[in-house]
């Protein structure tokens, strides 16, 4: 049968609408004072960016520094290819390698934490970072461990760099934050709660995470967070203050 567009129908009445069977239909603006006092709203981020002061922003190009080590790596073992096979560098560095042993991971480690590397600032103006722009290098078991996998899983990055406050690996100067790594700023973000019958403006400064979001909707919705498998598993908590509903 061909649908109808939704008309007037003279037996309705102002705040109704015919349907395509000519059912008399609610107006769905009629109901609005209701929605408003069964809907609740969850506002949040997946992450943060950093720095979020752009005065703090140190950009530096991370392939100089890739080639470099690959330079030092093949000077050191002549015939040896490069030595870094992947990388993904933000504002932390995550770094794959040819030779997955301890002490190829612990040559770059060394490496990286004594070597000056250069950038440029907001404005673009030249400046030098220390240790490659690292406060702390986590190679091989290291970064196994970070992760909280076995050294023989294969998907931990061989390297993995805590970048210093504000820098961010990018060859250009259009970049102004980034996202990726272990900072503060990085994983911290706010969540705003709005629950009808649940005190305007309270601040809750609890320690939370965003898994917390996805019981908590089920918890509003009358629903048992328990019958999500991760909560089972890390025992996730609905977000505080809103146990009671």
């Amino acid at each position: 049968m061909a649908f109808r567009a939704p008309r007037r129908h003279r037996h309705c009445g102002g705040s109704v609408t015919a349907g395509p069977e000519n059912r008399c239909l609610p107006d769905p603006t009629s109901n609005t004072a209701s929605r408003t006092r069964s809907t609740a709203i969850i506002i949040s981020a997946k992450h943060g960016q950093s720095p979020t002061d752009p005065a703090d922003l140190k950009r530096v190009p991370d392939a100089p520094i890739i080639a470099a080590v690959n330079a030092a790596w093949t000077a050191a073992h002549p015939g040896a290819g490069a030595l870094v096979a992947f990388s993904t560098d933000d504002d932390g560095m995550l770094w794959w390698l040819s030779d997955r042993s301890q002490a190829a991971a612990d040559f770059v480690k060394n490496y990286l934490l004594t070597h000056d590397a250069a950038g440029n600032d907001i404005s673009g103006s030249p400046i030098t970072v220390s240790a490659s722009g690292l406060t702390q290098v986590y190679a091989g078991a290291e970064s196994a461990a970070y992760f909280g996998v076995p050294v023989s899983d294969p998907r931990h990055p061989d390297i993995f760099g805590i970048v210093q406050h504000g820098v961010v690996y990018t060859g250009g100067k259009g970049k102004i934050a980034e996202h990726g790594g272990a900072g503060f700023q990085d994983r911290n973000v706010p969540i705003l709660v709005v629950v009808p019958g649940m005190r305007q403006g309270e601040q809750i400064g609890a320690q939370v995470e965003t898994t917390q979001i996805a019981p908590t909707i089920l918890r509003l919705l009358g629903l048992n967070p328990y019958a999500l498998q991760a909560v089972q598993i890390e025992h996730t908590q609905v977000l505080p203050g809103l146990r009671r509903h």
